[in-house]
């Protein structure tokens, strides 16, 4: 169904407009830098995603002669044996028996070795894609650190070493959005590798770059939500009232009703 997996070309498409938004309008600033790597590193994982998603098919050519040419030593093995002449004593049978057990052991556990090379060697490409997602994600964290909404209050007053505030309050609203909306990009490259690979390790390991991304972009929002509070704002006007005027008496009226005669 098309709406139950991730169309990698959707997420390349949206890391594109994303980096084309952030240089359009802070086009000086490192963070437009840093979405262009970020949209480099989502064609990357997505090229990585698809070969993951593909069998090895080299690897398991191999496995399957190897697991055939052990079979072959067995069937070997047991057609030159002479049980006829083995004896029947207890201590022999009983070293014969833990010999067989132990070789059937290890051809098990070389058997299940190699079944799962294939599963072993995509979980090392794996890591190493979400490797550069976790640096990336840092990298992120580090351009919105400085950022405070303390800095856009009058009664706010830097030190000698601190950064130089360039932002009002719309271009810093601005500014974390978009360092958010790439914590969340990162979060659906790392997806791309569990769908690809049916892993519960990798799975986990994904969860993890999700999890990290999120937390960071919940003290983002956090920051968003800050930028009111530290805007100066005029007191409004209090409303002006006309002064009363007195109504002055209206003259008394008397009418004199004149009796007939």
């Amino acid at each position: 169904m098309p709406y139950r997996t991730l169309d990698a070309d959707r997420i390349i498409d949206t890391a594109e407009r994303l980096a084309l938004r952030i240089g359009e309008r802070f086009p000086d600033s490192g963070l437009r830098n840093v979405a262009c790597e970020l949209e480099q590193l989502s064609r990357d994982s997505a090229r990585e995603a698809a070969k993951l998603a593909a069998p090895i098919v080299w690897l398991r050519i191999v496995t399957g002669l190897v697991v055939g040419a052990g079979a072959a030593v067995f069937a070997f093995v047991g057609t030159i044996l002479s049980f006829d002449r083995i004896s029947t004593g207890a201590f022999d049978f009983v070293q014969g028996v833990e010999a067989s057990v132990n070789t059937l052991v290890l051809a098990g556990i070389g058997f299940v070795t190699l079944v799962s090379l294939e599963e072993r060697f995509k979980r090392k490409q794996v890591f190493e894609g979400l490797h550069a997602l976790r640096s990336i994600i840092h990298v992120i964290d580090m351009h919105q650190l400085t950022k405070d909404p303390a800095a856009l209050s009058s009664s706010f007053r830097p030190t000698k070493s601190s950064p130089v505030r360039q932002f009002n309050a719309q271009d810093l609203t601005r500014y974390l959005d978009y360092c958010s909306e790439m914590l969340s990009l990162t979060g659906k490259l790392a997806a791309l590798y569990a769908q690809s690979v049916n892993d519960p390790t990798v799975a986990d390991a994904v969860n993890d770059i999700e999890n990290l991304g999120t937390n960071l972009s919940r003290k983002i929002w956090q920051k968003i939500m800050l930028i009111d509070a530290y805007i100066d704002r005029p007191e409004p006007a209090q409303a002006v009232t006309a002064p009363a005027v007195e109504a002055s008496p209206m003259p008394e009226v008397r009418v004199e009703v004149s009796q007939p005669g």
